[in-house]
C-alpha cells in the first residue's frame, strides 16, 4: 500500500492543524501486528547478558508484565545469536509468547542466524556494512554507486533470509553513528540519517522485501523530531509509508529521561507519526514501559476529542491560510521585539511560576522558585533554576522578593499597587483594550489562539511593552497554539508569546503500577514536555508558564527548566547523554551514571556522554563535549567530543581522570 503525496497537507503529517494519524503499512512480527489501524505498540531491550539465559528470561517476563508488547535482546556474536533460540523455547514454556527482537551491530553472520529464530531483526546501517572511523572520504558519483553495490552484497543475504523466515526487519539509523560514507557525502544532518535509512529502504524493495520498520534516533530531541519528519516526506515522495519506531537514543535517568523522551517521541505523536515507542532510560528495562504507555496512552482519545471540539468550534480555523516560511526540518527561532530589555529577542525563554496560592507570609516559599532564602542574612541566593516571574494573581506578599524577581498581579489589583517597581499588569484581552491605565515596561495580555479572528485583537494597541501569553483549552491545544503562531507569522506581527498550558489529572490517568503521586508528577512532565517542546524544538515561543495547582511548585518549576534543556532552548544544569545499558555493556550504568552526576552536576551547559560499550561509544555519544565509555572489562576510554584522549584506563581512576581533563580544559569548576 503506498500513500498519496498531495494528501500530506503538512508535508510530513496529514495535518499541522486537526489530529490525524499518519497510517503506515501493516508489518506483521510474530502475532503483534504493527502499523496500519493497530494501537501504537510498545517496547523496551533487555539489559542482561544474552548467554545469562535465565537472568534474560526472567528480565524479559518483567518487561511483558509492564506493558512490552515487543522484547529486543542484543546479539554481539554468533553464540549470542543462536543463545536466542533457547530463551525464546523457554519464554514460550512460561506461557510468554511475546515477539523478540534481535539488536545487530557490525556483524552481518550473527544478522543471518538470528532472523531465522526471533520475530524480528534490528539492523544499523551505519555500521552493519559500513565503517565509523570519524574519516573525511571523497566520493565521485561512480565511486559512491559503486561503494552501495558492495553494501548491497554484503546485506542481500540477511533479507533474504527474512523473506524465508518471514522474519521482520527494522532499518535503526542513530545520528550519532552515522558512516564515513554518509557523513562525507550528507554531513552529520538529519538528510544524512534518512539516507543513511533510505539506502537499505530502497535495497529491500529491489528484492520485494516489505516488512520493514524504520527509525531516526537522536538524543538530541530536536534533531530526532527534524529527521523523523524529513523521512516521512522522503518515503511519500517515492511512494513509500513503512511504520515508524520512535524513540530519543542515551536520554538518561530519572526527570531528565522522561522530559526528553517526551520531547522527541511527544512532538512527533502530536502529529499523527509513530506506530511504537520506545523510551530509553539508563533504568530498569521494566521502568520503561510505565512511561511510553503514559505517553501513548494520551492519543487514544484524541481523534474523537478533536472531533469534537472541531464541531463546537473552539479551536482556531486554519483552513484559510498555510505557514509560508516555516521550515519544520531546520531550527530557525521566531523573530520577535526585546520588551522592556527582558523578554523576546535574543533573550533566553523566560518562566513564570505561579505562588498566588502559598503562603505569601513566609520568604521561604520562594526556594520553590528558585530563590533561597537565608533567615540569619535576610537575603536570596539565587539557584541555577530560577523561575523570572512569579504570578500573584490578586494576593499581595507580607515580604520583600527579591530585587530581580519580576511579579505579575492582574490588572485590577495591580493598578491599585502603591510601588509598581518590578511589578507588571495582567490583562484580559477586553481589559487591554479598554480605555485603561497601562504599564510603560511590560503589559502581558491573556490570549488564545482563536481571539486572533476577533475584533477585539484589531483594536489591540500594540507597542513594544506588549507580551502575549497563550492559552489554550483546545484538545489538540500544542496545533491549536502552533496555528496562531502561524497565523501571527502571516500578519508579520512580532510580538514575544509566553506559552502557557494548564493540567488537571484525574487518578485514573496513567499506567496502574504508579501511585497517584508519582503518576501525576510523571504525567505532567511528559505531557508539558511535549506541548511546550513540540512549540519550542520550532523556535516558538519566548517563555513557559506551567499550571498545575495539584502538583508541587518546586516539581513544576524543575520540570519547565528540563523542558527548556531538552530543547536547547536554555541550558541550566550539566546534560547528561547516558544510554540505557543492554547485554554489550561493560559496567553498572546505573550506578556509574549517578556517581559521575555526583561529582560534575554543577558544571552548568556541559554534556557527558556515559556509554556502556563502544557501539553507543564515540559516535552515538558525539553531541556530548566529554565521554566516558566502557572499552573492556574494568576498562575505560575517555574521550573529548570524538576524540579518545585516555584509552583502556582503569575504571577505578577514571572518574577522578574525567575531571582532571576537564579542569585542564578550563571547564571545571569546585561545587559550591
Amino acid at each position: 500500500m503506498s500513500v498519496d503525496a498531495a494528501k500530506l497537507q503538512g508535508r510530513y503529517c496529514n495535518s499541522l492543524f486537526d489530529y490525524s494519524r499518519f497510517i503506515t503499512r501493516e508489518v506483521f512480527i510474530g502475532d503483534v501486528p504493527m502499523g496500519g489501524n493497530n494501537p501504537i505498540r510498545i517496547q523496551s531491550m533487555t539489559t542482561t547478558d544474552t548467554m545469562d539465559t535465565l537472568g534474560t528470561v526472567e528480565q524479559s517476563i518483567r518487561m511483558v508484565d509492564a506493558g512490552c508488547e515487543y522484547v529486543r535482546i542484543t546479539a554481539p556474536s554468533i553464540k549470542e545469536a543462536q543463545n536466542l533460540a533457547e530463551i525464546k523455547k523457554q519464554l514460550r514454556q512460561r506461557g510468554y509468547t511475546v515477539p523478540l527482537v534481535a539488536d545487530i551491530h557490525f556483524t552481518p553472520n550473527a544478522a543471518e542466524v538470528a532472523a531465522r529464530i526471533v520475530e524480528k531483526v534490528r539492523v544499523n546501517p551505519g555500521n552493519y556494512a559500513d565503517k565509523k572511523k570519524f574519516d573525511q572520504l571523497d566520493y565521485t558519483d561512480l565511486e559512491y554507486k559503486g561503494e552501495l553495490e558492495r553494501i548491497y552484497q554484503k546485506f542481500a543475504p540477511l533479507v533474504k533470509v527474512c523473506k524465508e523466515y518471514g522474519t521482520a526487519m527494522r532499518i535503526g539509523t542513530n545520528h550519532g553513528s552515522l558512516s564515513d560514507r554518509i557523513m562525507s557525502r550528507y554531513g552529520d544532518t538529519p538528510q544524512g540519517m534518512v539516507e543513511s535509512a533510505m539506502e537499505f529502504i530502497r535495497m529491500c524493495e529491489l528484492l520485494n522485501y516489505q516488512n520493514l520498520v524504520v527509525s531516526m534516533k537522536s538524543s538530541n530531541p530536536q534533531v530526532m523530531v527534524q529527521a523523523y519528519r524529513l523521512l516521512v516526506e522522503t518515503m511519500v515522495a517515492e511512494g513509500m509509508n513503512y511504520p515508524l519506531h520512535l524513540g530519543v537514543t542515551e536520554a538518561g535517568d530519572g526527570e531528565d529521561g522522561r522530559i526528553k523522551s517526551a520531547v522527541g517521541i511527544g512532538t512527533l505523536l502530536e502529529d499523527g507519526l509513530g506506530d511504537t515507542v520506545r523510551v530509553s532510560l539508563t533504568e530498569e528495562p521494566e521502568a520503561e514501559a510505565p512511561v511510553a504507555i503514559a505517553l501513548v496512552e494520551r492519543y487514544s482519545k484524541r481523534k474523537a476529542e478533536s472531533e469534537k471540539q472541531k464541531a463546537e468550534e473552539k479551536e482556531l480555523s486554519a483552513s484559510s491560510f498555510q505557514p509560508s516560511a516555516h521550515n519544520p526540518y531546520e531550527y530557525k527561532k521566531r523573530e520577535t521585539y526585546e520588551a522592556n530589555a527582558f523578554i523576546g529577542g535574543h533573550m533566553v525563554p523566560r518562566v513564570v511560576a505561579d505562588i498566588s496560592k502559598a503562603n505569601l507570609k513566609d520568604p521561604a516559599i520562594l526556594n520553590a522558585v528558585g530563590y533561597l532564602y537565608s533567615p540569619m542574612l535576610d537575603k536570596y541566593n539565587m539557584a541555577e533554576q530560577s523561575v523570572d516571574f512569579v504570578y500573584l494573581a490578586d494576593e499581595l506578599p507580607s515580604f520583600t522578593l527579591p530585587g530581580n524577581l519580576k511579579q505579575l498581579y492582574n490588572y485590577a489589583t495591580w493598578q491599585k499597587l502603591a510601588d509598581k517597581t518590578l511589578c507588571h499588569p495582567l490583562f484580559t484581552l477586553q481589559e487591554y483594550i479598554g480605555d485603561i491605565d497601562r504599564s510603560s515596561a511590560l503589559n502581558l495580555v491573556s490570549i488564545k489562539p482563536a481571539d486572533i479572528d476577533s475584533d477585539a485583537f484589531g483594536e489591540l494597541p500594540f507597542d513594544h511593552s506588549l507580551v502575549f501569553v497563550l492559552e489554550t483549552d483546545a484538545a489538540h491545544g500544542m496545533a491549536d497554539q502552533r496555528a496562531f503562531f502561524f497565523k501571527m507569522e502571516e500578519l508579520e506581527l512580532d510580538v514575544p508569546v509566553i506559552i502557557k498550558r494548564s493540567y488537571s489529572f484525574a487518578a485514573d490517568h496513567g499506567p496502574s503500577t504508579m501511585d497517584h503521586g508519582q503518576q501525576f508528577t510523571t504525567n505532567l512532565q511528559l505531557y508539558s514536555a511535549t506541548d511546550l517542546g513540540a512549540l519550542l524544538v520550532d523556535g516558538f515561543g519566548d517563555g513557559i508558564w506551567i499550571d498545575a495547582s495539584h502538583i508541587d511548585t518546586q516539581t513544576i518549576t524543575s520540570t519547565a527548566f528540563g523542558i527548556l534543556q531538552a530543547t536547547r532552548s536554555r541550558i541550566s544544569k550539566t546534560e547528561y547523554i547516558s544510554c540505557p545499558s543492554c547485554g554489550r555493556t561493560l559496567f553498572d550504568l546505573m550506578e556509574t551514571t549517578q556517581m559521575i552526576r555526583s561529582r560534575t552536576s554543577h558544571l552548568k551547559g556541559l554534556k557527558i556522554g556515559i556509554m556502556g560499550c563502544i557501539v553507543n561509544g564515540p559516535g552515538e555519544m558525539a553531541d556530548a563535549d566529554y565521554g566516558y565509555v566502557g572499552s573492556g572489562t574494568d576498562k575505560i576510554t575517555l574521550y573529548r567530543g570524538k576524540e579518545a584522549v585516555k584509552k583502556n584506563i582503569s575504571a577505578t581512576n577514571a572518574l577522578d581522570e574525567l575531571i582532571e581533563i576537564i579542569r585542564g580544559d578550563g571547564n571545571w569548576i569546585e561545587p559550591v
